[in-house]
């Protein structure tokens, strides 16, 4: 069988639609049209030329680079949350299902329930209180909710592979829990944890987007695109396009994740594979 993973056209119209806003906050890093951070009433609500390809908000800033740098903001924030949640709930994850029915799982499994009755948006109010509203405290939040969405795939996909012969085979010779589970059990959960990454990175984006809009993520002059639909909201039948762009833009890097996501399952998933779906 081929090892190269082979996408649908959902998936690859997906990956495309990643690449696309990946690429736009990657060149945002070293060049942009326009300085986002420079205001030029004069130059407000201008419709799109050549010089704005996109026109200007209220307050004269170029749009496209508005996106662009917004782009940077939300990948950069999902990112790492996503990098957290991997970070400690997957170690977390593989440490449960290593001691399955001890205290140790149920001390794991029990904090993941109480984590998860706190949304991530209260969990960032929380946070908020206390350190004040910041695109870090954003990253907090969302990587603490992250833990055990991983926690819980790690170890759900660990179980019935602690039961195999070669899991019994690698006890007998005397390797211990821990060994075992980032030697053996580790690869074969991979493709697993890379289609949730795919999947929590997209609700990242729309997370982060939520706690901008209601002023607990990235704060002036940091470009957000939920902070580009708050300043909007009051112009929303006046200049429309200001909220629509910002938008679309959501539901276009989203929906490429979704596509994406569901793109990897079925192409990393072998049981999907023998179906042929």
């Amino acid at each position: 069988m081929s090892g190269r993973i082979r996408l649908s056209p959902a998936g690859w119209i997906g990956a495309a639609l990643t690449a696309l806003f990946v690429g736009a906050a990657l060149l945002s890093l070293v060049w942009l049209p326009h300085d986002v951070g420079v205001l030029d009433i004069s130059a407000r609500n201008l419709p799109p030329s050549p010089a704005h390809p996109l026109g200007t908000d209220h307050y004269g800033r170029d749009m496209l680079s508005m996106l662009m740098a917004g782009a940077r903001t939300s990948i950069a924030v999902a990112l790492l949350a996503v990098g957290i949640g991997l970070g400690l709930g997957v170690p977390l994850g593989l440490l449960a299902a290593a001691r399955r029915g001890s205290w140790l799982d149920e001390v794991v499994m029990r904090g993941n329930d109480l984590i998860f009755a706190f949304p991530s948006l209260v969990i960032a109010i929380l946070i908020t209180a206390v350190f004040g509203p910041s695109a870090v405290n954003a990253i907090l939040a969302i990587g603490i909710f992250n833990i055990p969405v991983f926690a819980r795939v790690a170890r759900g996909g660990a179980l019935p592979i602690w039961t195999l012969d070669y899991i019994m085979a690698a006890r007998v010779a005397g390797k211990g829990r821990a060994l075992i589970s980032f030697q053996h059990l580790l690869p074969n959960i991979t493709s697993l944890l890379i289609v949730q990454a795919t999947i929590q990175f997209s609700l990242g984006i729309l997370a982060e987007a939520a706690l901008s809009y209601v002023g607990l993520g990235a704060q002036p002059p940091t470009a957000s695109w939920g902070r580009m639909l708050a300043d909007a909201q009051t112009m929303i039948y006046t200049e429309p396009q200001l909220a629509i762009m910002p938008g679309l833009a959501i539901v276009a890097m989203v929906l490429g994740l979704n596509l994406l996501g569901d793109a990897l399952r079925d192409a990393l998933d072998p049981r999907l594979r023998r179906m042929g779906v």
